[in-house]
Parts: structure tokens; sequence; C-alpha cells
């Protein structure tokens, strides 16, 4: 397995990059958007960083990458990852992917940011059930709010401090997560276990 991380060069990757190693894969850091798309079996967003530095470096390779994952590429969007898959957000200026049609937003919340464990609560997406993923690690101030219309690509829910969030979604083979799940113990490495292992079957398919 072929796996590419876009490195937005906001952070250490360490822990990412080790757990999907972990389970077999072959990881080629990439900080050229277009590039990330090419030549692998899967695309992972990482969770690190600010939307809006992330944003500018992802507008030059935008609309390829969008085209890439619509075409059915596999891609893990994680925390930050999740939020780009969005169309905005409002902790700062730039484009998402807009895979999904939505906003990222604030918490409505007292207690901000969110860091630490939390449950998922109706959980449909079969990498999470599989994995048995029910709880898992936090670190976060905002949150994805989808349009009515994409409301049903959300595949786990989660709350914090009243405020009720998508925990996942997922479109075809566009899986975001907001938790961390390289961070999520067991179930966490097992969940990224799982995606590799749809997108192994995909590429056999082909």
């Amino acid at each position: 397995m072929r796996v590419t991380v876009f490195d937005y060069g906001a952070g250490n990757l360490h822990s990412l990059v080790k757990a999907v190693e972990t389970v077999g894969a072959v990881v080629h850091v990439e900080t050229d958007p277009i590039r990330a798309v090419r030549d692998t079996d899967a695309l992972i967003l990482p969770g690190v960083g600010a939307f809006a530095p992330a944003a500018e470096r992802l507008a030059p390779g935008r609309e390829a990458m969008g085209e890439a994952l619509l075409s059915g590429l596999p891609a893990l969007g994680i925390c930050l990852g999740m939020q780009l898959l969005f169309d905005g957000s409002d902790e700062g200026p730039g484009r998402g992917i807009g895979a999904l049609d939505g906003r990222v937003t604030k918490l409505h919340a007292t207690q901000i940011p969110q860091i630490g464990w939390n449950r998922l609560d109706d959980i449909t997406d079969p990498l999470l059930l599989a994995s048995q993923l029910e709880v898992a690690y936090y670190a976060n101030s905002f949150v994805c709010r989808p349009t009515a219309n994409h409301l049903p690509f959300v595949s786990a829910w989660s709350e914090h401090d009243g405020d009720r969030f998508p925990a996942s979604v997922r479109r075809g083979n566009i899986i975001g997560t907001q938790f961390h799940p390289e961070k999520s113990s067991a179930p966490g490495v097992a969940f990224v276990r799982e995606f590799l292992q749809f997108a192994a079957s995909l590429r056999s398919a082909s």
C-alpha cells in the first residue's frame, strides 16, 4: 500500500506516520497538493495546524485534489484534515476542498478547546464499527457543520459541553474524523488499519 500524507508544514506528523507504517503501509510525506494525489493508493490529510495556512498550502492544487477524491481516491481527513474537506472555516480565510457542503465553526461551548477523550454516538461507518472505536481522543476548538443536504454523510456524532457535532463523515471513499485515531489507543490504530484495508480492496478490485 502506497499512502501519501499531505503535509501543510504545520507540525510533527510522527505519530500519524508511525500509526500508518505500523499497519504495513509505505508512507510518503508530500508538501505539493498536486503530487499528493498522484501515484498513491490513499491520501491522508493530517490533523495538525490551523485552517488558513493549510488552505493556503492547499490552494494551488485544490481542484486537482478535489477531483481525485470525488473520482474515488480513498482519503482520510483527520481533525483539521476533516475540516479541509468542507467549504471554509470561521477560523480563518481560505477555501477548503468542498467535497462536503458546509462550514467549520467554533464549538458552542464554554470549555474550549476540547482536549481529551469523548464518546462516539450513532455510529454508521462500517470501518468504525469493525474497529470497535467507541471512545476517541480529541484536540479541537472548531467543528464541521454540514448543510442539511449533506447531513446524511455524517457517520458518527459526539457531544462536548452541550454542543453536538459530527465526529466523522463519509462520502463514498472520503472519510473524515474530527478526532485523532492515531492517538486513540488500540481501537484508533485498528480504525487506521480498517481504512487501509478498505483502500487496498479498492486497488485490488481495479
